[in-house]
């Protein structure tokens, strides 16, 4: 007992000891978001020590009985949701975000058809492909245009995605492993902080995960109906990002060591079975695509003349993602299981080493491209731990990392996330929607030297508040063709005004009027001032984290009104 209680001490003891050394390192983490160096920049280090400590109590108590295996699926879903919940208040801190609101608004205004017939058109698609903005304007038709409704969304794949992992393990191994795999999802706190942003990685995520699953599956079953869902979950996959292409590479692996695995007179049933879905779903990827093919083909040289070679500046290193912005844990866990599948020989470990072997191989740079890669990260950890024989240590371990990276999701995370200047746009909203008038018109002022083009600001508003918008772009000058060339934001440069933000030439009387710059609000332009004769400043809002190039503040200003005449004696 004694020796028992003393591992399980040195074991969170070690645990803390990541912690001391990260934020003793941090300057080695370069993330473009939440690096650790800005993160604990105005945290009490101290503070988060304590609630690390109280974190790997809780850990201990929850590793002294195991969880039963009839409930595990249904436990991994509720915790991974819940755990999400209290990131639901971070702001829009990726201005991506205001491309997929533009595209799903299309859908919400214009219809499924209009969607249909102009994605790429009218509607301006970058680099996106369809389905992500698709899912998001049907939510916008069901529900409202409603930030709450998709970050239920996002959270509800983040959930799935979760016990898709548990199911991929216990498929190629055993439950423990699943369960374990799945479960450490939560320990990575970049992963969480992505969960409630109306982006598309998560979901992405998602999609290559059942992809694989699926896949599995109908190798494993014969029968036409896990053959057709496998074809139709990776025919969604093309759909969802051109990265997840190279990740459905993964399928062939599968494909190859499952086929390994058989013996019997039946042994070429399943890479018959294999085949078959594999080409099917490749002539229906290619059918849709074809659809659109001229958008298709120019995205494609975007992403190449472009895209790819833009990686190569806008990097961060493996340090930083699998060290600080992964629980360090998983990371070793990763690694050691490496020797156990070849100490075993396990062919099976393939499969999960495959894609991140290819992220090793070709660099791709940047965490949130990442992301889908997650799971198969995770699935090697819990692999690498099932090593540990106590099985009271090894939930201690499971357990003790997930909660310690809760905390640092929960409580350095977040806060520096509600520092940033996306947060202004956020308070802006709900002050909006507290005035009785129903429309507001925006104005953008470019500052002197602008990184982003100030009106993709005007969709991630608009996200925020239930007013109509009333927007038309000033024409200010916009940087040099070469330098926006360069620039990793140069989608925002190429920014259309949607038509449904139009407005005429004559001001609409009385409503509020929103004025979008930087942070430093300097004075207002002679037209801008001419605009806003008569009218009072009644909110300002200049929240910054003085760290990034782009910042946005928002002024907000009311009609003024007369004062009520004096009656005369």
């Amino acid at each position: 007992m004694q020796n028992k209680l003393a591992t399980t001490l040195f074991t969170a003891a070690f645990l803390l000891l990541f912690f001391v050394l990260l934020f003793l390192l941090r300057s080695y983490d370069d993330n473009s978001l939440f690096s650790w160096s800005w993160v604990f920049a105005h945290t009490d280090a101290s503070r988060i020590y304590l609630f690390l400590t109280a974190a790997l109590a809780i850990a201990f108590l929850l590793a002294q009985k195991p969880v039963p295996e009839q409930y595990r699926i249904v436990v991994l879903a509720i915790l991974s949701f819940l755990a999400a919940i209290p990131l639901w208040s971070e702001p829009e801190v990726i201005v991506d975000a205001s491309r997929y609101f533009t595209q799903a608004k299309h859908l919400e205004v214009y219809g499924i058809g209009y969607f249909l017939r102009e994605w790429g058109r009218d509607i301006q698609a970058w680099t996106d492909l369809p389905l992500l903005p698709f899912l998001y304007g049907l939510i916008f038709k069901l529900f409202g245009e409603s930030r709450t409704a998709v970050q239920v969304f996002t959270t509800a794949l983040f959930s799935l995605t979760t016990v898709l992992t548990a199911l991929v393990g216990k498929k190629l191994w055993d439950r423990d492993t699943g369960f374990a795999a799945g479960l450490l999802l939560l320990g990575i706190p970049y992963l969480l902080t992505q969960v409630p942003l109306m982006l598309v990685d998560v979901a992405t995520m998602f999609f290559v995960t059942l992809s694989l699953f699926a896949f599995i599956e109908a190798l494993d079953r014969s029968g036409p109906v896990w053959a057709a869902l496998s074809i139709a979950t990776i025919v969604l996959t093309v759909l969802a990002k051109y990265s997840a292409w190279f990740m459905l590479s993964v399928l062939v692996i599968a494909l190859v060591v499952r086929t390994m695995k058989q013996a019997g007179p039946g042994d070429r049933m399943p890479l018959k079975r294999g085949l078959t879905i594999l080409l099917a779903a490749g002539i229906l990827s290619v059918a849709v695509l074809l659809v659109r093919y001229d958008v298709v083909r120019e995205q494609i040289v975007l992403l190449r003349d472009f895209q790819r070679p833009g990686l190569s500046r806008w990097r961060e290193s493996l340090v930083s993602t699998f060290l600080f912005q992964t629980h360090p844990h998983i990371t070793a866990s990763a690694l050691a299981s490496v020797a156990v599948a070849l100490r075993k020989r396990d062919a099976r470990y393939l499969i999960v080493l495959w894609l991140v072997l290819l992220a090793v191989l070709f660099p791709i740079g940047r965490i949130r491209y990442l992301l889908p890669l997650f799971p198969m990260i995770t699935l090697m950890a819990a692999y690498g731990l099932q090593a540990v024989r106590r099985d009271e240590l090894r939930r201690f371990l499971m357990f003790g990392t997930v909660t310690s990276s809760l905390v640092i999701a929960f409580f350095v995370y977040l806060p520096f996330a509600r520092s940033m200047s996306a947060v202004n746009l956020q308070q802006a909203g709900r002050y909006l929607d507290s005035l009785p008038e129903d429309a507001v018109e925006v104005i953008t002022l470019r500052p002197a030297d602008p990184v982003v083009n100030p009106a993709v600001s005007v969709p991630l508003l608009d996200l925020f508040t239930d007013k109509r918008i009333r927007y038309r772009e000033r024409g200010d000058v916009t940087p040099r063709r070469d330098e926006i060339g360069r620039s990793s934001l140069r989608f925002t440069w190429e920014f259309r005004n949607p038509a449904y933000y139009a407005v005429s030439d004559a001001p609409a009387p009385d409503i509020p009027v929103v004025v979008l710059s930087d942070v430093s609000q300097g004075p207002l332009p002679p037209d801008v001032a001419a605009r806003l004769d008569g009218y009072r400043l009644t909110r300002s809002y200049r929240m910054t984290e003085d760290l990034f190039r782009y910042t946005v503040g928002v002024r907000v200003y009311l009609k003024s009104r007369p004062l009520p005449e004096r009656p005369r004696d």
